[in-house]
């Protein structure tokens, strides 16, 4: 596992910069479109008003960046933050009719931004991918405002054991479909390996609440596949 850690960062900056033109589309095939679901599921937990601010933290092209303001009306700020210029760009393109949107390209760990800033922070299938969770985890309550709260939609660990089985076998399937679909199979093995190897629910509960966040909760959406952990600074 530390070996992992340690060769992460370079090999997920690679993995992007081979995906990126086709990741929306691949991100439809791989999950049949349910992730626009477990987005529109995040808004819906979120439930922001008019004039909060947002920082998206592993925002790739900009999908709950759209959320959130069409949520409010667009009547908000968002800071859209992702590691890989590639996907900045194609997240700039994307969205390029909303003028209240701010792009940063930084990690996770490292946040150029201020103290006591946002009003949410979001990250969603992006945590997984960081180098250091703790620091991530610190940054997020950092920049948060007091009373603010961190939401991360991420992959986690199925409860069912009859659901866990289809979805493995449905896993092995993805290096192929991104073959297909992006010309590229090894991105997609790092992708299956990096769900694998990634925390369960309630560990990350633990890492929240030691990193300092406070009535931390989490949500399971479709049996455990993808799960939306909350919890606030105050």
């Amino acid at each position: 596992m530390q070996q992992y850690l340690q060769n992460k960062k370079g090999l997920v900056q690679n993995i992007f910069d081979q995906v990126y033109d086709r990741y929306d589309l691949m991100n439809d095939f791989m999950s049949l479109g349910i992730h626009r679901l477990w987005k529109k599921s995040l808004l819906n937990m979120m439930n922001p008003s008019q004039n909060q601010n947002l920082i998206d933290v592993a925002c790739g092209t900009g999908d709950i960046a759209r959320l959130f303001l069409n949520y409010v009306n667009k009547r908000s700020q968002i800071t859209c933050v992702d590691p890989n210029k590639h996907m900045i760009n194609k997240g700039k393109e994307k969205l390029n009719e909303f003028k209240n949107l701010k792009w940063v390209i930084s990690t996770a760990e490292k946040l150029p931004l201020s103290d006591n800033s946002f009003d949410f922070y979001t990250i969603s299938f992006g945590l997984r991918n960081t180098k250091n969770l703790n620091k991530a985890l610190t940054e997020a309550y950092r920049v948060l405002k007091p009373g603010g709260r961190y939401l991360c939609l991420e992959f986690s660990k199925i409860q069912n054991s009859d659901l866990e089985f289809i979805y493995k076998n449905y896993s092995k399937l993805i290096p192929s479909i991104g073959k297909f679909v992006v010309g590229k199979e090894k991105p997609y093995k790092y992708l299956i390996k990096s769900i694998e190897n990634f925390i369960n629910q309630d560990e990350l509960i633990d890492l929240m609440k030691k990193n300092g966040f406070k009535k931390c909760t989490y949500r399971n959406l479709s049996g455990g596949i993808v799960s939306i952990h909350s919890g606030w600074k105050i």
